[in-house]
């Protein structure tokens, strides 16, 4: 099966599954893609809303203890940083004073929690911006973090399938069943983690491990891509070839906000790379060495796949981690397998106590032994890099403990919802299927084993 080589650039380099795609795209519409964040306690965030649901919150009070208000925020095509800062500027506060659990995709319509300090529920009804709106829910003890979610729900209608309606059940089974059999999904950091039509982000965090802060900037201010809009290719080359920070601030498009951030710095002091940096928000500036530790994890769990090396099963050597009673992994509580106890750790694994995880390299995070280990030395060698390597001294709070993440992702609640003719593209047809994933999974991951994409550009990755 070919993988594309946008993808292998990202580190995904296999599929787990041996069916063939359904093709189609998605993300044609943003309705397209509908994506409902899970609290712990079972609490969904909903993309539709009711004014009913407003005036039925039992939303108690606002006290010293109860000092966050708990909101769901709903957005449409919008990037979530960028949907914070619009919210915060309505309510007049800093965007610090907003928290999410976690980032949401852009092309979609997404509904999350968040939390806004101090502030009272009626004051949050003052929000009005096309496309978001927030609704409150009650008052909580604490600022919102990712330890309180348990996972995403997907609705995904696929588009412009060429195949049959039989045909697109039967494949859309055969790679279900093949998921299932091996216990989920390779839990590979998505597409949207690097970016898709300019994926840099690994490249900029892997010049930042690096200590070469010049050339991460370059890399993310002026690297172009074939795929983005001509108006900032062109910006971004006139940048590379003239280095001209000032006369950049003017030529990139509004749209490229975040790099204009940097650029309004380096157009004043055009050697303060790490300056330019910190202009960036903080969640922004752990993306890039975040990246590159996710490029690393992709790497080393596509080599795994390619040499024969299970993913329901420990070998000796391999890092385990203990799962909780929702099913959420605890990579606190690991281990690893030995030649005396891999019997009982493969047993613990098929009755879903534990399972199978590869490490997120960083300061105080170890690579895996065994064969597994192998692996991963042999890609930090050629990588050039050590774990004291994600120490960034010169943006210390950019530095990496690491840790460990699980090489499958359960497929939970999966369902073909329908087949249909698709309106918007005659003659083809469409499919609308749901899944959950826990926290920190990609729904792309799960969408590029059923669509077997040849161009990801093209199929809305």
């Amino acid at each position: 099966m070919i993988v594309p080589r946008l993808e292998k650039s990202i580190g995904i380099e296999v599929y787990a599954t041996h069916s063939s795609g359904i093709g189609g795209i998605i993300r044609q519409h943003a309705e397209d893609f509908v994506v409902e964040e899970v609290l712990v306690d079972g609490s969904k965030a909903e993309t539709y809303w009711s004014e009913s649901q407003t005036k039925h919150q039992a939303l108690g009070s606002s006290n010293t203890k109860n000092r966050y208000l708990l909101c769901v925020m709903i957005k449409r095509n919008w990037d979530t940083f960028l949907a914070l800062k619009a919210v915060a500027k309505q309510l007049d506060l800093s965007a610090d004073y907003i928290q999410i659990a976690g980032i949401k995709d852009a092309k979609a319509v997404t509904a999350q929690h968040i939390t806004v300090e101090a502030l009272r529920a009626e004051e949050i009804l003052n929000v009005q911006v096309k496309d978001i709106e927030v609704h409150p829910i009650g008052y909580f003890h604490s600022k919102l973090s990712s330890y309180y979610i348990l996972g995403n729900h997907f609705h995904i209608t696929i588009r412009a399938i060429s195949h049959s309606k039989s045909r697109i059940k039967e494949r859309t089974a055969e790679t279900v069943e093949e998921l299932k059999a091996i216990g989920g999904a390779p839990n590979f950091f998505g597409h949207q983690r690097f970016g898709t039509t300019r994926p840099i982000t690994h490249l900029v965090g892997k010049a930042l491990v690096h200590g070469k802060l010049e050339k991460a900037a370059m890399l993310y201010l002026a690297k172009p891509s074939p795929y983005e809009h001509p108006e900032s290719r062109q910006a971004r080359m006139q940048l590379q070839k003239t280095q001209n920070f000032k006369q950049a601030l003017k030529d990139f498009p509004k749209q490229l906000h975040y790099e204009r951030l940097m650029l309004n710095r380096l157009a004043k002091n055009p050697a303060d790379f790490k300056g330019a940096f910190r202009k960036l928000p903080t969640k922004l500036r752990w993306l890039f060495t975040q990246a590159y530790q996710s490029y690393l994890f992709n790497k080393s769990l596509s080599k795994r796949l390619q040499k024969g090396h299970p993913l329901n099963k420990a070998e000796a050597g391999d890092y385990i981690v203990a799962v909780e009673h929702s099913g959420l992994p605890m990579p606190k509580i690991r281990r690893v397998t030995s030649v005396e106890t891999v019997a009982g750790i493969n047993r613990a694994i098929q009755a879903g106590k534990m399972r199978l995880a590869i490490p997120l390299i960083g300061i105080r995070q170890h690579p895996s032994q065994g064969a597994q280990g192998e692996i991963e030395k042999q890609i930090l060698e050629k990588e050039g890099i050590f774990q004291e390597s994600f120490k960034i001294e010169a943006i210390p709070e950019l530095s990496l403990r690491g840790g460990l993440r699980t090489a499958l992702v359960p497929l939970n609640d999966f369902s073909l919802k329908g087949i249909s003719k698709d309106t918007v593209n005659p003659s083809k047809n469409k499919a609308e299927v749901s899944f959950t994933l826990y926290r920190g999974s990609y729904a792309t991951v799960v969408l590029r084993e059923l669509m077997k994409p040849r161009n990801l550009i093209n199929a809305g990755f």
